[in-house]
């Protein structure tokens, strides 16, 4: 019954998964600030980057936001993703999509995204990492800078960022380097491959 409420408060607030397993299945979403789920467009693109590498990958989603990109990369093979979300209301439509997609595969954590990579990862990392925080709240350099200090990605794992048409400054460790770099409208996005280990960030 609270998912038929939560569904019908918001039917306006929907994303379709575009790929994979659960290909045209909608996601609900509720009215939050800075919530804004990747497009169609941005996500076909970025799963077509990702296609060669997605099966069998563990993902953080750290502004789970929508979850959508989360769902589109377990939708396509990805074996295993965690979403971090702070808003209560949101986190629990969340939950309701990934009981309704049966994503055995997802982890949903309540929590800052930030103080989740602010302690050093302690057992096996992540092989690809969603950044696409909210805009402007300068939480994309920091984020890049613990996920390297801490050492939240395995060897030669991808970061992909999704940031203002107007950033001006992305400050990227020493041996990251841009693999694809691309615009839509008002959002910039890029897929990073990362080096593993701290070493100085480059400015």
């Amino acid at each position: 019954m609270l998912a038929l409420i939560m569904a019908g408060r918001h039917k306006g607030n929907r994303v379709r998964i575009i790929g994979g397993e659960w290909r045209s299945r909608l996601i609900t979403f509720p009215d939050a600030r800075g919530l804004r789920p990747s497009t169609d467009r941005v996500r076909e693109t970025l799963f077509n980057w990702l296609q060669p590498v997605i099966a069998g990958t563990r993902c953080l989603d750290l502004f789970a936001g929508s979850g959508v990109l989360a769902f589109e990369a377990l939708s396509r093979g990805a074996a295993e993703a965690v979403l971090i979300e702070r808003d209560a209301n949101t986190v629990n439509y969340l939950k309701q999509s990934a009981q309704s997609l049966d994503a055995r595969g997802a982890s949903i954590l309540h929590m800052d995204g930030l103080a989740y990579i602010r302690g050093r990862a302690i057992h096996k990392g992540f092989d690809l990492v969603f950044l696409d925080p909210p805009f402007g709240h300068d939480l994309l350099n920091k984020s890049i800078r613990l996920l390297h200090e801490n050492h939240w990605l395995n060897n030669d794992g991808l970061v992909y960022i999704e940031a203002e048409q107007n950033l001006t400054t992305l400050n990227l460790p020493a041996g990251w380097h841009i693999l694809k770099d691309k615009q839509a409208g008002q959002v910039h996005y890029l897929l990073i491959q990362a080096a593993s280990g701290p070493q100085e960030t480059q400015v």
